[in-house]
């Protein structure tokens, strides 16, 4: 269990901060970029689940937890992603996890005649809102995997997470119905 007596520590007042082995980089850093985008990717992903109820809100509150875990994957650098009682690391489950529900909205969906613009309705557009900041996530970590070692597991559930997101936004839009399509062209 995590315990902060205080918020502030003044150890990051030099502009760095530190990692699960104890080492520092800078806040700037590639692994602090994914590390808040992952971040700021939770936070859309609680706006979007206070509008909702039921099995969607209880999954989104699945993911957020999941979230936090791969921020301490992301925080512990090196090439060993064994998780341990002292390591945390997404794991296959996670994804395959999110698998199943992507598979499941999919037999609940017709299939897409054209791309859907990021509307329809209040829980919807908050959802899709969220599935926009977890490609911004996942566009940070795979910025990161162009020069450092990172949990193939993590690379594979934030892309998932989009794909997941996306799905649940069109069930939130009447199973699709009330999906808003784009028109090619339409306003010319």
């Amino acid at each position: 269990m995590v315990k902060l007596n205080k918020i502030y520590t003044r150890t990051g007042d030099d502009g760095t901060t530190g990692l699960v082995d104890g080492s520092r980089c800078p806040k700037h850093s590639a692994r602090i970029e994914a590390i808040g985008a992952v971040d700021e990717a939770n936070s859309a992903i609680g706006f979007a689940a206070v509008a909702l109820e039921g099995g969607a809100r209880g999954d989104l509150a699945r993911v957020q937890n999941d979230l936090f875990d791969l921020g301490a994957d992301l925080a512990t650098p090196g090439v060993d992603f064994t998780p341990s009682e002292m390591v945390l690391r997404i794991v296959p489950a996670q994804v395959e996890w999110l698998e199943g529900r992507i598979d499941a909205a999919g037999e609940r969906l017709e299939p897409l005649r054209s791309f859907v613009l990021p509307g329809g309705s209040e829980g919807g557009a908050r959802v899709h809102l969220a599935r926009a900041a977890v490609r911004r996530a996942e566009r940070a970590m795979t910025a990161l995997a162009s020069h450092e070692a990172v949990n193939p597991a993590a690379l594979a559930y934030v892309n998932r997470l989009s794909d997941y997101l996306f799905q649940l936004a069109r069930l939130l839009n009447d199973e699709g119905r009330a999906d808003v399509t784009w028109v090619p062209g339409g306003s010319r």
